[in-house]
């Protein structure tokens, strides 16, 4: 009898034992759970922040270090007060543009790009270097006004491009047809990409924004837009009711 109350009572002490053991198992993969959620939530402000506090400091203390003496002692400027190279950085870009708008600052820009654009090696680097400027703060709204999608590299594989503009010039009249430029941006590196002609039927226009594009190729595929998928959805189903009708006709 005596045997038996011990066995019971082993019992019961290793139930309890895997129970205690089960809970603090579950306790602790909370516990990882959420420190992964928090590494999650504060790494990419985080990061943000450090990298914008270290372009602010640099840009600041270039700044101050361009500023003869003679003009700080003059004019009693700062120099401990941070955000004071930001503030002139500023302030000469808004003069400098007030100048280059008026007629003789117009005069010495077109001066300045006909000498630049003379130089052997860094005409190449100043055109391209004016193209990109030019395209991304183009008022009009030209660079990348929509996502596409698109087969590629081949038929049955589809990718997401940016919309660039109508093809023109010597490609439009090679190709003949209504062509677009398709920049296919790579991942997780949308800096670098191809530039590819794509007539205006293969091409198909998504709601998302180019924003939203891009968060989806640099995250690889994990932060999908939700209108993404229904565009790829509805352009399947199509083809297979496409398809069926053709076996139909046949």
């Amino acid at each position: 009898m005596s045997d038996k109350i011990k066995q019971r009572a082993q019992n019961i002490k290793r139930i309890r034992l895997e129970r205690e053991r089960a809970v603090f198992m579950k306790l602790g993969e909370k516990i990882r759970a959420y420190f992964f959620t928090g590494i999650l939530v504060t790494a990419p402000v985080a990061i943000t922040a450090y990298i914008a506090y270290k372009i602010f400091l640099w840009i600041d203390n270039s700044v101050h270090n361009l500023i003869p003496p003679e003009i700080i002692e003059r004019y009693n400027i700062p120099m401990t007060v941070p955000g004071i190279g930001i503030i002139l950085l500023v302030l000469f870009l808004i003069f400098v543009g007030m100048f280059a708008a008026g007629f003789i600052g117009r005069f010495f820009v077109h001066l300045g790009d006909w000498m630049v654009r003379r130089l052997p090696v860094v005409s190449s680097v100043y055109s391209l270097l004016k193209k990109v400027f030019e395209t991304i703060f183009d008022n009009q709204g030209r660079a990348f006004s929509k996502c596409v999608l698109l087969e590629y590299p081949r038929k049955g594989l589809w990718t997401i491009g940016f919309l660039g503009a109508e093809t023109k010039g010597e490609v439009k009249k090679s190709l003949k047809d209504d062509m677009l430029n398709v920049f296919v941006p790579t991942t997780p590196n949308p800096t670098s990409g191809f530039l590819i002609f794509v007539p205006k039927a293969d091409v198909i226009e998504l709601k998302m924004s180019v924003e939203e594009g891009l968060k989806f190729i640099i995250s690889c595929g994990i932060v999908e837009p939700e209108k993404l998928g229904a565009k790829i959805k509805s352009k399947s189903k199509k083809k297979l009711f496409k398809k069926s009708a053709q076996k139909r006709g046949n």
